[in-house]
């Protein structure tokens, strides 16, 4: 029976069938089980946001497959996983709709002021608030996507919908596929000054980390508003923060932040006030993790761990190993 272990929630039922014919264990780090206790005789692990480093991958001699919930593998050592024999594969696409729609849920709130409307009538001030809580409209305004991937794909048609302009901001993206999406092809510089939201859609690497730092966030106008559901690092969230509290930016809604945690000596969490301003909203990285999107990754999880397990190539796998380093 192989010891699988499980990091983030998954579908219940994905984890019942697991547990049919596997040792599964579920928690990490804070929660009811870390690392440490599962190293020695963990054989597969099922991450999300978890960091899956040297260190964990040197001390877990039996792991034999790294399966990740979406697209991102910045939080896993490749290079180590790979020198070890280990493959680590993804879910694209799996939980691609769920984050298209957080987006919208993000940009709603801060542009029709949800959150400040809602907190007046929970003061008990139905109307004596209500000359300041005006929100305005999506319709005629300019989306610009950064990246335009998948989930992008999906952000264009829903924006459309609602009558907004839609330009994109990929160097990888031809033409042709920004003429069948029906959006606008720009250079990013280029396209920040008339944007009136941005949101990213783009990994973390060497190229776009800080993608959007001071100078770029200097280029938006003041009633912009920034959405970021892809990574944290590539916002510099220091100059950010600085904007948004001058009123240089009119808002931003952020699922992920870099340190990927609450720290109050990050930029960007050092006090409460900076969570709390009224044109910055926070989520903890949950634009994936609806019920719908849980039950897809989960599956599509299982069936590479299932795969690995037996011996064979996952179909999601991120690289292929050495000849040398056969599972």
């Amino acid at each position: 029976m192989s010891h699988i272990h499980v990091t983030n929630p998954i579908d219940e039922n994905v984890l019942a069938d697991l547990r049919r014919s596997h040792h599964v264990t579920v928690g990490f780090g804070d929660d009811a089980r870390g690392w440490g206790e599962v190293a020695t005789t963990v054989e597969a692990t099922i991450v999300r946001a978890e960091t899956i480093d040297a260190r964990m991958i040197a001390s877990a001699p039996r792991l034999k497959i790294i399966a990740r919930h979406g697209v991102g593998t910045d939080n896993v050592d490749l290079d180590a996983a790979a020198a070890a024999g280990i493959w680590v594969t993804t879910t694209p696409g799996a939980n691609a709709r769920a984050v298209a729609e957080h987006v919208f849920a993000l940009m709603l709130t801060l542009i029709r002021r949800v959150r400040e409307a809602s907190s007046s009538v929970q003061r008990g001030r139905w109307s004596e608030e209500r000359p300041s809580l005006t929100g305005g409209e999506l319709n005629g305004r300019t989306l610009l996507l950064v990246g335009g991937g998948g989930i992008a794909a999906l952000v264009a048609p829903i924006a459309r919908g609602f009558g907004m302009r839609v330009v994109v901001a990929d160097p990888y993206l031809a033409p042709e596929a920004a003429h069948e999406l029906g959006v606008g092809l720009a250079g990013l510089d280029d396209a920040l000054p008339s944007a009136d939201v941005v949101s990213l859609h783009v990994p973390l690497t060497a190229e776009t980390r800080h993608l959007l730092d001071d100078r770029r966030l200097g280029l938006l106008p003041a009633r912009a508003v920034v959405i970021n559901t892809s990574r944290g690092g590539v916002i510099d969230e220091a100059a950010l923060v600085a904007r948004l509290r001058s009123g240089a930016l009119a808002g931003a809604g952020l699922d992920v932040i870099e340190a990927e945690s609450i720290d109050m000596n990050d930029p960007l969490t050092h006090t409460r006030t900076d969570l709390t301003l009224g044109n910055l909203l926070v989520t903890p990285h949950v634009a994936g993790q609806t019920e719908e999107a849980l039950v897809v990754v989960g599956r599509l999880a299982a069936q590479s761990v299932e795969q690995a397990l037996a011996g064979r190539r996952p179909d999601r796998a991120v690289r292929d190993l050495a000849a040398t380093a056969v599972v």
